[in-house]
C-alpha cells in the first residue's frame, strides 16, 4: 500500500467497528431507555442484579486469597513439573469455559469423583455443584492461577540485593512479607481485583451452566432469557444498558486502579529466599498449594480420563457432533481472520500517527477502539444486534455471520495486545530504510513485515480462534437446531445428563483447541520465526 494511504486500513476498521457497536447500543437505547425503571421496581430483578454483585464480589475474595499464599509458596518452591502447571496456569485464559464445566461436573457432580470418593467411603453423596457454590467454583478455577501468575512475577522481580539483605537482617517470615512482598505485590492487588471482578460479574456460560436456576442468576444470564425465553425485548433492552453502565464502570475503575511495578530486578533464584528450608513455610507452603491443586487439577484430569473411556467410540461417530465440529471451525476460520484483520488495520494507522505525526492522542484513541468489547460484552452486543435486525431480516438465518461478527471482536482485545509492540518494532527499525529504498505496499509486506510479524500474527490468530471454539455467549442467542457449535452441544448434552456424549464432545473440543493452537503456530509462525 502507498504511503500516502496509511489512513484507509485504520478508517475501514473503525468504521466496520463502529457499525457493529455504536448501532446496536443505539437500538438498545431506542428499546431499553423507557423500560428502565422496571430493573430497580421488580425485585426479582433486583435481586439478580444482587447476586451479579455478590457471586464476583466473592470470587475475586477468594481467588485473591488463594493466590497470594499460591504465589509465595511457587516463590520459595522448585519441583518436578513447576514449569508446566506454571504453563497450565496460562492455558486457563483461552481454555473453553463450558469444557471446564464438564470437568467440574465430572468431579464435583452427583456422579462425580468425590461423591464416589464418599461412597467408597461409607459416606451419603452430597449436592453442592449447582449453585453459588458450582458458579464460585468455575470462578476461582480461572482467575486463581492468573492471579497467582502476575503475583508470582511482582515477586520474583524484587531485586536479589533486597533478599540478601533481608537474609542478613534476620527476618522471619511475618518481616519478610511486610518489607519486601507486600510492597511488591500490593500495586498489583487493586488493578488485578477490579479486573477479576469484571470478569466474574460478565462471566455467562459458568453461570448459565452452573447457575442450577433463577436463585443463582447473573444480569447476562437474565438477557438471554428475556430475549429466548420471553421475547420481553423492553426488558432484554434494559438489563443490557444496566451491564453496559456497570461494565463501563468496572473499566474505568480498573484503568484508575492499574499501576506498572515499583521496581523491577533479577529474576529470584529458590537459594536467595531464606525461608525456604523452614519448617514452618514447608508445612504453610504445602497445605497452600494442596489446596490449590484440589481447586485446579482434578478437573483438568478428568477432562482427559473421560475421553480415554472405551464407550466413547459410538459417541464419537455421531454425525451431530461432527456437523457442530465442521460448524465451529467455519465460525473460528472467521472469526480468526476478521479479528486479525480489523486489528492489523487498526494497528497500521497508529502507529504511523504515533511515529510518523506524533500523534499518540490519536494513535490511542484508535487503539482503544478495538477493545470497545471490554466495555460491551458479547451479551449485550448479541442482543443489540438481535434488536437492530429482528425486524429486517431472518436472525437466525442470519446467525452464524452474527457469531462470526461478535467472536472477532470478542478477540481483538488480545490481537492488539499481541500484535501493537512487535508492529511499532518493526515501524521503528526499518521505516527509514524503506523509504530511502522506496519499498512500500505488497513489497514491503513480503520483504519486511511478514518474516518479522509472522509469528506475533499466528499468536493472535491461533487465541482469536481459540476463544471463538470456546465462545457460548453469541450462539446461546443465535444458536438453532442447523447452527449448534461444540460449546453449545456440550452444554446441551450436559443439561440433559448425557455424560458419555459430552465426554466425546469435550474430548473432541479440546483436541481441536490443542491442536489448531500448535498447527497456526508452527505452519503460520515458522519455525524460526521471530518478532523482533
Amino acid at each position: 500500500m502507498p504511503s500516502r494511504l496509511w489512513w484507509l486500513p485504520g478508517s475501514l476498521s473503525l468504521v466496520a467497528i463502529l457499525m457493529l457497536t455504536a448501532v446496536p447500543i443505539a437500538a438498545l437505547l431506542m428499546q431499553g431507555g423507557s423500560n428502565a425503571a422496571q430493573v430497580f421496581t421488580d425485585p426479582y430483578l433486583r435481586h439478580v442484579v444482587w447476586f451479579s454483585f455478590y457471586q464476583a464480589a466473592l470470587s475475586t475474595l477468594i481467588s485473591l486469597g488463594l493466590a497470594l499464599p499460591l504465589a509465595q509458596a511457587l516463590s520459595r518452591r522448585r519441583f518436578p513439573g513447576r514449569n508446566l502447571l506454571l504453563r497450565l496456569f496460562g492455558l486457563t485464559l483461552v481454555l473453553p469455559v463450558i469444557l471446564v464445566v464438564f470437568g467440574l461436573v465430572a468431579v464435583h457432580g452427583r456422579q462425580g469423583w468425590s461423591n464416589q470418593l464418599l461412597t467408597q467411603l461409607g459416606l451419603e453423596p452430597v449436592s453442592y455443584l449447582y449453585g453459588l457454590t458450582g458458579i464460585l467454583l468455575a470462578h476461582v478455577f480461572f482467575n486463581m492461577p492468573l492471579a497467582a501468575r502476575i503475583l508470582l512475577q511482582n515477586i520474583e522481580a524484587i531485586p536479589a540485593s533486597q533478599w540478601r539483605l533481608a537474609s542478613q537482617l534476620g527476618f522471619n517470615s511475618r518481616q519478610l512479607f511486610r518489607w519486601l512482598i507486600w510492597p511488591a505485590v500490593r500495586g498489583a492487588l487493586p488493578g488485578l481485583a477490579s479486573l477479576i471482578f469484571m470478569l466474574c460479574f460478565t462471566s455467562f456460560a459458568t453461570v448459565m451452566a452452573l447457575g442450577g436456576g433463577p436463585k443463582s442468576t447473573t444480569l447476562e444470564v437474565a438477557i438471554y432469557q428475556a430475549l429466548r425465553y420471553d421475547f420481553d425485548l423492553p426488558l432484554a433492552g434494559s438489563l443490557a444498558l444496566l451491564q453496559l453502565l456497570f461494565c463501563g464502570a468496572f473499566l474505568l475503575v480498573q484503568y484508575r486502579l492499574s499501576k506498572p511495578p515499583e521496581y523491577r530486578g533479577d529474576r529470584l533464584s529458590a537459594c536467595l529466599r531464606h525461608d525456604a528450608p523452614w519448617w514452618r513455610t514447608r508445612l504453610t507452603d504445602a497445605m497452600v498449594m494442596a489446596v490449590a491443586f484440589v481447586v485446579f487439577l482434578p478437573p483438568l484430569l478428568a477432562i482427559v480420563t473421560a475421553g480415554l473411556n472405551p464407550r466413547l467410540l459410538p459417541a464419537l461417530t455421531s454425525s451431530r457432533l461432527w456437523s457442530a465440529l465442521g460448524q465451529s471451525m467455519s465460525i473460528a476460520v472467521g472469526a480468526g481472520l476478521l479479528s486479525v484483520t480489523l486489528t492489523t488495520g487498526l494497528l497500521v494507522t497508529s502507529r504511523h500517527l504515533r511515529l510518523q505525526r506524533n500523534r499518540h492522542l490519536l494513535a490511542g484513541g484508535l487503539e482503544a477502539s478495538g477493545s470497545v468489547i471490554l466495555v460491551l460484552p458479547a451479551v449485550v452486543l448479541s442482543t443489540g444486534l438481535f434488536i437492530l435486525l429482528r425486524g429486517v431480516a431472518d436472525v437466525f438465518a442470519l446467525g452464524p455471520l452474527l457469531v462470526v461478527l461478535v467472536n472477532a471482536l470478542m478477540a481483538m482485545p488480545y490481537a492488539l495486545r499481541t500484535l501493537q509492540l512487535p508492529m511499532e518494532r518493526v515501524a521503528h527499525r526499518y521505516d527509514r530504510l524503506c523509504s530511502s529504498l522506496n519499498v512500500c505496499g505488497l513489497h514491503r509486506l513480503r520483504l519486511v513485515e511478514w518474516p518479522l510479524l509472522r509469528q506475533p500474527l499466528a499468536l493472535a490468530l491461533s487465541l482469536a480462534m481459540m476463544l471463538s471454539l470456546g465462545d457460548l455467549s453469541a450462539i446461546a442467542l443465535f444458536g438453532s437446531q442447523q447452527l449448534q457449535t461444540l460449546p453449545w452441544l456440550l452444554y446441551q448434552q450436559l443439561g440433559s445428563y448425557q455424560m458419555t456424549d459430552a465426554a466425546a464432545t469435550a474430548l473432541v473440543l479440546l483436541t481441536l483447541n490443542l491442536t489448531l493452537f500448535l498447527l497456526i503456530e508452527r505452519v503460520l509462525g515458522g519455525k524460526h520465526a521471530y518478532a523482533e
